[in-house]
């Protein structure tokens, strides 16, 4: 099931456009057995919603330039994936052969690297302002954050966690999540929801 639309329509389109990994109007008229100008009109709403991108392609021999359509990042992500399964599989499997303290260690290592890597676009400026660059990043890496300013309490909000199917098996996850934001905004953080105990999302209080 496609996680990022609700229409039928659009989503058989996508899945058509993933299988062609580009095609035209035309084609996906074809395809989906939708009449032209309604294709046109979906695609238009695709674009929109980011879920697709479009470029002109000269056809091979004569023929005029063309629109053809592939999907973007988050029209990908819209397809379900089992990197998540095979992650946890992977760090069973590696639990069984060594330890649960070989886990962490691989875990610690994955936070280490993230700090190291997003230090130098949190930078060195106040909490806010470090606050606003860590949005930014998580973002990017999908975790749909908001940053929310109540009674002069500055809070983190994630949406989305990419991660919770790992989380539910190791929660350790969540701790070294919470310490790698205290180091990055170098300040107190403590969480006060949680999407894997049921919450709407994991709600940080910063400072």
């Amino acid at each position: 099931m496609l996680v990022l639309t609700q229409d039928a329509t659009k989503a058989k389109l996508l899945g058509f456009i993933k299988q062609r990994v580009h095609a035209t109007a035309q084609q996906l008229a074809s395809d989906s057995e939708v009449s032209l100008p309604a294709v046109r009109k979906h695609l238009n709403d695709l674009l929109a919603a980011d879920l697709v991108v479009a470029s002109i392609e000269r056809p091979a021999g004569r023929g005029r330039p063309q629109h053809v359509y592939a999907l973007s990042q988050r029209g990908e992500a819209a397809f379900p994936k089992t990197y998540a399964g095979l992650c946890v599989e992977i760090l069973r499997h590696l639990e069984d052969l060594y330890s649960r303290q070989a886990v962490m260690a691989v875990l610690q290592a994955r936070d280490r690297r993230r700090q190291q890597e997003w230090a130098p676009r949190i930078g060195a400026g106040q909490v806010g302002e470090r606050l606003e660059a860590l949005q930014a990043v998580l973002e990017e890496a999908g975790y749909q954050p908001a940053v929310r300013q109540e009674g002069g309490q500055l809070y983190l909000e994630q949406s989305n966690c990419p991660n919770l199917q790992v989380a539910r098996e190791y929660r350790e996850l969540c701790h070294l999540e919470r310490d790698l934001y205290r180091s990055l905004l170098g300040t107190e953080v403590e969480r006060e929801e949680h999407l894997l105990c049921g919450g709407k999302c994991c709600r940080y209080r910063v400072g």
